[in-house]
């Protein structure tokens, strides 16, 4: 019940932003190609569906593949770093390091490495969604309980055993931390990509609104990449309640 009221809460406090946005756009007469109006956007989100449909579906699909590669390689990254020392402090400061390099500043080196084609877009989106993944995983098996792995130990558990048994399943909550945060951001790496050079995609559709001033259309794909981003952040987080079964897995191995 709490949950709801606080939903609505926020719900409620959308529609009166975007009722005050729709009251300073009509009473300022602000131009249309500057700032359109939400009901103005709304309509021309109904009427360009069948144009703007095939762009949302390829941003998807692009986005969801390299959310997939992302999420392979942040925890195999993730895994190696905790479970070799050696490899964590070679390769965990320049890990730090390499976020401090925008994406766009790589883009032009990623065309000129691989072209126009489907590869750099998936690096683009696998180097956003790496990142919150691999710390968060990191963090996840360092928080695992000392009296739980020290039980591991005394019965006789390798040092393999107690990763698989223990800080994996222990890490969960953590890893679906990162997850949700990675595929926040997928899709707008999947946007970024497109503008590398594509031939369909909400990426493309912004530059070519943006080109003919149709600020509308913009919006348009910009609500459209707020709804996407939510919807999978929401596709997420019901498969975390699935797998860790609706309960921390901390309270779980607290039992024992």
């Amino acid at each position: 019940m709490k949950q709801a009221i606080k939903q609505g809460r926020t719900i409620f406090f959308i529609a009166f932003l975007l009722f005050i946005w729709e009251l300073i756009v009509r009473f300022a007469d602000v131009p249309h190609w500057l700032l359109p109006a939400p009901s103005a956007i709304l309509m021309e989100g109904f009427q360009s569906y069948d144009t703007f449909v095939p762009h949302a579906l390829a941003t998807v699909q692009l986005a969801l593949l390299g959310l997939a590669i992302g999420i392979l390689c942040g925890l195999t990254v993730a895994v190696l770093l905790h479970r070799f020392t050696f490899i964590r402090e070679l390769f965990y400061p320049i890990l730090i390091m390499s976020q401090n390099v925008p994406v766009l500043v790589l883009a032009p080196l990623l065309i000129i490495w691989f072209g126009f084609g489907l590869l750099p877009k998936l690096i683009i989106i696998c180097l956003v969604c790496f990142f919150p993944i691999v710390i968060s995983a990191m963090d996840g098996f360092r928080q695992t309980s000392p009296e739980l792995k020290h039980y591991f130990k005394m019965i006789g558990a390798t040092k393999a055993q107690t990763f698989w048994k223990l800080e994996w399943p222990y890490a969960y909550p953590a890893i679906f931390s990162g997850i949700k945060i990675a595929a926040t951001y997928s899709v707008m790496g999947a946007v970024i990509a497109e503008w590398l050079g594509a031939k369909k995609g909400i990426g493309v559709y912004m530059t070519l609104a943006q080109s003919s001033f149709r600020t509308d259309r913009v919006f348009v794909a910009i609500f459209a990449i707020i709804f996407l981003s939510l919807l999978l952040f929401s596709g997420i987080r019901v498969l975390e309640k699935l797998v860790v079964k609706g309960r921390g897995l901390h309270a779980k191995y607290s039992k024992h």
